[in-house]
């Protein structure tokens, strides 16, 4: 059961069209369906937070979840009459992922008559040309993931220190070409919270790609059972609440990360806006929901509910949902604002 003929699907995916039994917690709904390539011989990438990861020791789970695998055409059938607002491909390093990726979009992007991301893979992707491919075939927002924040940590984990070949000079030349492509802020630079680095890298990083004409999506890290990582802890949540707060006011342009202030070990000490600005923010509570690609709406459409926690834990790292006035005077506490 191999792409392009079969692909994975998050366990949300499989529960939202109906090929897995399941209700959501709160009443979240998915948005977006993502779906993953799949081989026998795996990706051949070896990051070292990854449930992907060919270094992976046990376990069937990626990004927190079980990615249980289907029949395209059993997904076609099934995306009839869904509430679902776009399609998101991800490819995995594996030298077919590009030819049958491009498969895929034209196949979802003409029979499935819904918006269509792809997760490039930036190590497959050597020329602009191919990006343009990619876009003739019916795909109109692309995905980097660059995850890591600084060039050191991306070597470490993702590079050299991993025995693996991603190269982060290729992931943002990539992510140059597809702002071209795609256009500016129909592209997004993934991040994951938790790796090691600092708020200030981190933002200074989310700042470089809002700077580039991409959006900077957050995960927070949730440590893979099996991969190398997988005794390192989660990323806390006060520091994820500051990176999110800090991220929505970058992409909102109240402020830049220059204007922010931090202490000599990196941590965030002040937004850059004042006080009254900043409950405004907090308030309204999107800054704390899941970042993605937009629905025809214009709001986010991959929403990804609890793929970075699990349903019930006092407070969600992202809201699939707004965040209720409960969930707001949680984030105030966090943020040592309540």
């Amino acid at each position: 059961m191999e792409s392009p003929e079969y692909v994975q699907t998050s366990t949300a995916g499989a529960i939202t069209l109906g090929l897995m039994k399941g209700r959501f917690y709160r009443g979240a709904k998915l948005r977006a369906l993502n779906l993953l390539l799949t081989y026998r011989d795996g990706c051949t990438g070896g990051c070292a937070y990854c449930g992907l990861s060919r270094r992976r020791v046990a376990g069937d789970s990626f990004i927190r979840v079980e990615w249980p695998t289907y029949a395209v055409d059993e997904i076609l059938e099934r995306l009839e009459g869904r509430e679902v607002e776009r399609v998101c491909i991800s490819m995995i390093t594996h030298p077919r992922a590009y030819g049958d990726t491009l498969t895929l979009v034209e196949r979802f992007s003409a029979e499935g008559g819904l918006p269509v991301s792809v997760l490039a893979s930036p190590m497959l992707i050597r020329s602009p040309e191919q990006l343009d491919a990619l876009k003739l075939a019916g795909a109109d927002m692309c995905g980097i993931a660059v995850d890591c924040a600084t060039p050191e940590l991306f070597e470490r984990l993702r590079g050299r220190g991993a025995g693996s070949g991603h190269r982060w000079e290729q992931y943002w030349r990539v992510a140059e070409w597809a702002v071209e492509c795609f256009g500016r802020y129909n592209v997004s630079v993934h991040l994951i919270v938790g790796l090691g680095e600092t708020e200030e890298e981190m933002l200074r990083t989310v700042q470089r790609a809002y700077d580039l004409g991409a959006e900077a999506h957050l995960f927070a890290f949730y440590p893979e059972p099996g991969s190398p990582m997988q005794e390192h802890p989660r990323v806390s949540l006060e520091q994820y609440r500051r990176v999110q707060l800090a991220r929505y006011l970058i992409h909102t342009r109240l402020a830049r990360v220059e204007q922010m202030s931090f202490s000599p070990s990196g941590r965030l000490l002040g937004f850059g806006v004042d006080g009254e600005t900043l409950l405004r923010v907090v308030e309204d509570g999107r800054a704390f929901m899941t970042s993605g690609c937009r629905g025809r709406d214009g709001e986010v459409a991959c929403n990804r509910p609890y793929g970075n926690e699990r349903p019930g834990e006092e407070q969600l790292r992202n809201y699939p949902f707004r965040p209720e006035r409960e969930d707001i005077e949680g984030i105030k506490r966090s943020l040592g604002m309540a």
